[in-house]
């Protein structure tokens, strides 16, 4: 008898699994999950850099005032020996004292250690000055009397050294009022070859109880009742250092620490303190700068 010699059969997991019909699909890979890795966050659209350079605009004369940016940057910035303060953006705003010298530099220190300098032509103003063939009233205040002032003129320092964040500043300026301007900032009398103090603001005279607004957003720092040269008295910080201050009201309509916005009603014009009659006295300064408003607002209309 002959045998077929057979052969033995493979334990394996394919030799019990029958081959795949066209119906039936291949079995799928199957793999262990493995934890990931963060993903890397999205790289930023880079944001262009300013350039290496100032810029601004304004009004470049004695008085005036200019906004504008700092180079990019920029670690300390200068207008002449005045430190300029500048924003997350780089914006700043500085000014020109009623007698500012007719050239002054901006000056940027950038972080890489360099250096930027840009000159600044400062037009001349032709101010109206009035010779008076007569001395000048001899004496000063009385001891009395600067015992009353001097609380008064350290309110006033004080209240122009706060900063309140205010971008008041930013804005371009509207007229508080309109009226007859009775009093011109810069204006001044010369007895005899000694000069006597300017004029620091503009009077406007529209008539008594006439209400002003505020001619920029800002920050109230001082309002008083009562002060002796002037009467009821308002200012308001417009931020980086500039501050309005409004003189003479007959009635204040905000208190210390309120946030006002440009064109509200802020006070109404009077005759309070030493006036010689009714008109609102309306003075800007930048630090120990003095500013003339109407080169803020342009002409009344």
């Amino acid at each position: 008898m002959s045998y077929t010699r057979v052969a033995p059969l493979l334990l394996l997991a394919t030799a019990c699994v029958p081959s795949a019909g066209p119906e039936r699909a291949a079995s799928p890979e199957v793999v262990q999950p493995v934890r990931a890795a963060p993903a890397p966050a999205p790289t930023p659209t880079p944001t262009p850099s300013r350039p290496a350079v100032f810029t601004f605009d304004g009004e470049m004369e004695q008085g005036g005032w200019m906004r504008g940016t700092v180079p990019g940057g920029t670690r300390e910035a200068m207008l002449g020996e005045e430190k300029l303060t500048f924003d997350d953006e780089g914006r700043f705003f500085a000014a020109f004292d009623r007698d500012a010298p007719a050239a002054m530099t901006l000056t940027a220190r950038l972080a890489d250690g360099r250096m930027i300098e840009s000159p600044l032509t400062i037009a001349p103003r032709a101010w109206n000055i009035e010779h008076i063939n007569a001395a000048r009233t001899p004496g000063g205040a009385s001891a009395a009397f600067m015992k009353i002032r001097q609380p008064e003129l350290d309110a006033i320092w004080d209240a122009r050294l706060k900063d309140t964040g205010s971008t008041g500043w930013t804005q371009d300026f509207i007229w508080p009022v309109t009226g007859r301007i009775s009093g011109r900032f810069g204006s001044q009398r010369v007895y005899r070859g000694e000069p006597g103090s300017y004029h620091s603001g503009i009077d406007i005279a529209p008539g008594n109880g006439v209400p002003y607004v505020a001619p920029a957003d800002g920050v109230v720092v001082l309002a008083v009742e009562g002060y002796s040269l002037e009467g009821n008295l308002l200012i308001i910080d417009h931020g980086q250092g500039l501050n309005s201050a409004f003189l003479h009201s007959s009635r204040l309509y905000v208190k210390e620490g309120d946030r006002v916005r440009q064109g509200q009603h802020i006070g109404d014009v009077g005759s309070s303190g030493r006036a010689t009659g009714p008109h609102l006295h309306w003075s800007l300064k930048w630090r120990n700068a003095r500013l003339d408003p109407l080169l803020f607002t342009g002409p009344m209309r």
